[in-house]
């Protein structure tokens, strides 16, 4: 049943607490831009097919959400794929999808841009039109509907999902966003038509309009290939778009402050491109050249960001960080603003080579995150085939280097299926593994934890790679050599072996190499309930089959072996690359012959770390001619300039020295407080792992998961700080939010204020902070406190001007009120609180007849009844509670309640329940139990009784003078220190942390 809507006027405010996570459709975040529709030319939506929790991870969004907003002509909103349960509940309320700042449906924009970063998200692309009311078929789109576009790697090979789109934009997005968008308005307010709207859109080069282009079947694999463009003036083929990173600062603010994302962190992109050539990597063939973001301006980046999302850890990505050239340097420069900050950093994609022994400190020094391991190949033959330009010595030496400074753990990733793969290929991914772990334990001391997981995926050949023409394995050989794996890795305990599902990764390659006639097998699928493809416990692989047999589609064409010579569905689109390199690049694979990596002298694994030695070496920098034509001379200077800037112009000695790395890690120096990060990827290009996987998609163009950073035992210090008690509300989109994304904020908020926290001791230093009890979903509060230690003394001016300025920088929904400064007298929060009171609203039609007088004596019944027994479920597990053991009062509101309603933005015509409770160290219950006891009707099992649709407001927490279950009169404020310091502890202490989710 509905309940009355929590957020004025969005069409989705009645039922969004019903859904799973549903502060992802609510918006209100920091960061949000929220535009005047009327102030601009252009309104563009930005539309991320899956997930809010992964898109909100995703760069480029970021990237475009800022250019669009900073430009007076263009507004840029977003949304996400809908997750399942909301999905069935728009469609069977008829309502669209809705973006996230205004609310509007996703027809009334003038473009809506997709990213597309993965196959497997194109049937939520189907999903998303169609909520958003705008026809599936560009064909079938009229002279009012949006322009559909698409950008990012996958759009490189659209044709599966090009009769979705009306256009794609090929290779960066900055400077086409905003063309596109004003080309596309203007014309169209002159009244120019679709079509030919369409044409001038093609005519801006670097974007593909599908329509526009003639297609054949090519002979030689049965392919439909782009043949001819049907229009004159139009590119063909396609050329990508390329822009200079430094004219396009990254981002230092986006939207934060929503439910939490997969990757909870602040993101920097400090490189595009790679100088590797990995024979598999897709993105380090179409990113092309390697273009680096100026040092300087990323250290200024990573510190306004931090100040602007209050966000506790900083990842440093890139597709392969470990050959950004002045990695060392960018490192040290960053971890030495950041330590002060008790900020974490992450570095995403660095490479076993790439860890010297002074990063590595470097990177302790911040008990970092995002270490990267990919060897991909368990053999030196195989890495030389897929051009891995890596060692096993290096590997192994590497290993030794982690483990005696502490780190515990070690993750390796490899791939299965490579061309000319054997068995003992496969074999040698474990026995790699036991060699690391071998290393590992004679680095780190007996005694010591040595753990490497080896998490094995299947290679999936992505088109504009020199594997696109290679077979994929089928999905019996890949049963088989998992099997092998997992025969080989029992004798090694040290070895933890991690394997993914195929069916996923074989549509992937469908997908990839597919042509037109895919989109009927899609549009198919995604009719017979295809959701959500690369979440393992959503593919639903019948689905599948039956679109593929009622098209015809031999799936077998797409995955085996393609001539060198024949047309491919993605050759119309011009990366950048020469013709003829990648067929010369996967001859030499099939040869086990090395490229060298370009952008560096032959034979150096690692960039020159200083000025002295980079100017000192004066050897050519490699160049195999790919076609890009990078300017080498320019190359060099521009790295010798970033090192001058950064400082590093003399090699330094390692912080710390042999003797001391061979230590115990008891021995080193404790790393500085900071809030313990969570074990994640670090999105090298905002690509996020997909569920079930440590990390996404085969084509190794991804971010790695983090090994875990040392914790070096540390002696507690004490508290410290200065105490102090806030008073704060949560209101609209914050009560969608879960206690967890709460408590989550708080310090994000103090810190975008400058009001550093004090933090607690020990092993996993985190803000000393002391919460009320948790309120359940969508319960909406006027009265919430938290305990916390600030490293300021504030006088109370002070304090009351850090009250308003927390309620500036937090999410629409949290508001400030209080707060007093604690003397060390002073009981604490959960000492204190021995009740809560609560408002609970009802539509007057849903009571009926006269609706004070119906609930005036449900509450006399009530509280006249010995027992008031109510059925709860806790993962699935069923109790039963006595809901009158701690119910109080309960009585109709009167002006006073429907007043607070009001504040707390509930309108209509109500009726509502005064409700007081106890909250007890042996439990609480929840308003919803209290609402059904009082206004429900039972249901079938004992116990099971269902409110009517109503809203809670918590009104108030308070402690009391005398014993629980006493009047209303023994109540006190939990901000009346005086009173509060003679009631040292409430009866019964408060509630447990098990409990305290009970108290809403």
């Amino acid at each position: 049943m509905d309940s009355l809507p929590l957020l004025a006027d969005h069409p989705y405010a009645s039922f969004l607490d019903q859904v799973e996570k549903p502060a992802r459709y609510a918006g209100g975040e920091v960061g949000s831009v929220v535009k005047d529709w009327a102030s601009v030319e252009a309104r563009v939506c930005l539309a991320f097919p899956d997930v809010y929790d992964i898109g909100m991870s995703h760069l480029g969004f970021k990237i475009l959400y800022k250019l669009l907003n900073d430009d007076p002509r263009t507004l840029a909103e977003r949304c996400y794929a809908p997750w399942v349960d909301m999905e069935a509940e728009l469609v069977k309320r008829g309502l669209p999808l809705v973006s996230l700042e205004s609310a509007r449906p996703l027809r009334d924009f003038d473009v809506v841009g997709f990213s597309l970063q993965f196959e497997l998200t194109y049937s939520n692309i189907l999903t998303m039109l169609h909520l958003g009311g705008i026809p599936l078929r560009a064909a079938d789109r009229g002279e009012d509907d949006p322009i559909v576009i698409a950008g990012g790697p996958t759009a490189t090979h659209p044709e599966p999902i090009a009769p979705f789109l009306d256009a794609l934009v090929i290779g960066d997005g900055e400077e086409k966003a905003t063309e596109v968008a004003l080309t596309w308005t203007r014309l169209k307010r002159e009244g120019v038509p679709r079509r030919e709207r369409l044409v001038a859109i093609a005519r801006l080069g670097a974007v593909y309009v599908p329509s526009l282009y003639a297609t054949r079947r090519d002979p030689d694999t049965g392919f439909e290939v782009v043949d001819r463009p049907l229009v004159d003036g139009i590119p063909f083929p396609v050329e990508r778009a390329l822009v200079d990173l430094n004219r396009y600062p990254f981002p230092d603010e986006s939207p934060a402050g929503g439910p939490e994302a997969i990757f909870d962190r602040m993101s920097i992109e400090i490189a595009r491109g790679c100088t590797e050539g990995c024979r598999f990597c897709q993105a380090g063939m179409i990113y092309r050249p390697v273009r680096e973001r100026d040092p300087e301006q990323v250290v200024d980046t990573v510190m306004r960001a931090v100040k602007k999302s209050g966000q506790d850890e900083v990842s440093l990505t890139a597709l392969s960080t470990a050959d950004v050239s002045c990695i060392s340097p960018l490192i040290k420069k960053v971890t030495e603003r950041l330590t002060a900050e008790r900020i974490s950093l992450g570095v995403s994609s660095l490479r076993a080579y790439g860890l010297e022994p002074d990063l590595l400190d470097e990177l302790k020094r911040v008990r970092a995150t995002g270490l990267t391991f990919a060897p991909e190949a368990g053999t030196q033959r195989m890495r030389d085939v897929v051009n891995k330009n890596v060692t096993e010595e290096q590997l192994l030496e590497t290993a030794e280097r982690v483990f005696s400074r502490g780190w515990g753990k070690m993750k390796l990733y490899f791939m299965i299926g490579l061309p000319t793969e054997t068995d003992e290929d496969v074999r040698g991914i474990v026995e790699t593994g036991a060699r690391a772990a071998g290393a590992g334990r004679k680095a780190a001391g007996r005694g010591k934890p040595v753990d490497v997981t080896v998490s094995v995926s299947t290679h999936v050949p992505k088109p504009h790679t020199p594997f696109q023409w290679a077979a994929m394995d089928t999905l019996s050989e890949v049963a088989r050599k998992q099997q092998l794996l997992r025969d080989t890795v029992r004798p090694y305990r040290a070895v933890k072996l991690k394997t993914h599902e195929a069916h996923a990764s074989v549509l992937e390659g469908v997908f990839a190499r597919g042509d037109r006639p895919l989109a009927d097998v899609l549009e198919r699928a995604w009719r017979s309930g295809a959701r959500f493809d690369s979440w393992d416990d959503q593919l639903e692989l019948s689905v599948w089959e039956e679109a593929f047999a009622h098209a015809g589609v031999d799936r077998a064409k797409y995955l085996g072996t393609l001539p060198v010579t024949a047309r491919l569905p993605w050759d119309h689109i011009d990366v950048g690359l020469e013709e003829g390199f990648l067929a010369r690049e996967y001859r030499k694979a099939l040869q086990n012959r090395l490229s060298p990596p370009c952008g560096k002298v032959a034979g150096t694994f690692v960039h020159h770390t200083n000025l002295e030695d980079a100017r000192a070496d004066a050897r050519r920098l490699v160049c195999y001619d790919c076609g890009v034509a990078c300017d080498m001379t320019q190359m060099r200077e521009e790295r010798l300039t970033f090192l001058d800037r950064l400082g590093a112009h003399k090699r330094s000695l390692p912080i710390v020295t042999d003797a001391v790395a061979a230590a115990p890690p008891e021995a080193a120096a404790p790393p500085p407080e900071a809030a313990a990060p969570p074990e994640a990827a670090a999105g090298a290009a905002g690509e996020p792992a997909r569920a079930g996987e440590e990390a996404p998609g085969a084509a190794g163009d991804a971010p790695r998961a983090a090994g875990d950073a040392p914790r070096a035992p540390r002696v507690p210090q004490g508290r410290g700080g200065f105490r102090y008690r806030v008073r704060f509300e949560k209101t609209g989109p914050v009560a969608l939010l879960g206690h967890l994304d709460v408590v989550r904020e708080l310090p994000r908020v103090l810190r975008r204020v400058g009001a550093p926290m004090t933090y607690t001791a020990g092993f996993h230093p985190k803000p000393d902070m002391t919460f009320s009890p948790a309120l359940s979903l969508g319960v909406i509060s006027l009265d919430e406190y938290v305990d916390l230690r600030l490293e300021r003394d504030l006088d109370p001016a002070a304090l009351e001007a850090l009250v308003a300025s927390m309620t500036a920088a937090s999410p629409r929904g949290l508001v400030f009120r209080a707060a007093v400064k604690l003397g060390p007298e002073d009981p604490s929060v959960s000492k204190l609180i021995a009740g809560a009171r609560y408002a609970i609203a009802f539509a007057r039609s849903a009571i009926g007849g006269d609706a004070e007088a119906t609930l005036a004596a449900r509450c006399s019944a009530a509280l006249s009844a010995a027992s008031l027994p109510i059925r709860r479920e806790i993962e699935r597990l069923a109790k039963m509670v006595d809901v009158r053991q701690y119910l109080v009062r309960a009585e109709v509101g009167g002006p006073e309640v429907l007043s607070a309603l009001a504040r707390a933005g509930l309108a209509g015509d109500l009726v509502a329940l005064d409700v007081e409770v106890d909250i007890r160290g042996s439990g609480a219950v929840k308003s919803s139990e209290v609402a059904a006891v009082i206004a429900g009707e039972p249901g079938g099992a004992p116990g099971a009784i269902a409110p009517p649709p109503h809203r809670a407001v918590r009104l108030e927490l308070f402690g009391r003078a005398a014993p629980a279950g006493s009047a209303a009169g023994e109540r006190l404020s939990l901000l009346d220190l005086e009173r509060a310091r003679r009631v040292k502890a409430a009866p019964e202490r408060a509630a447990p942390a098990s409990l305290a989710a009970d108290a809403g």
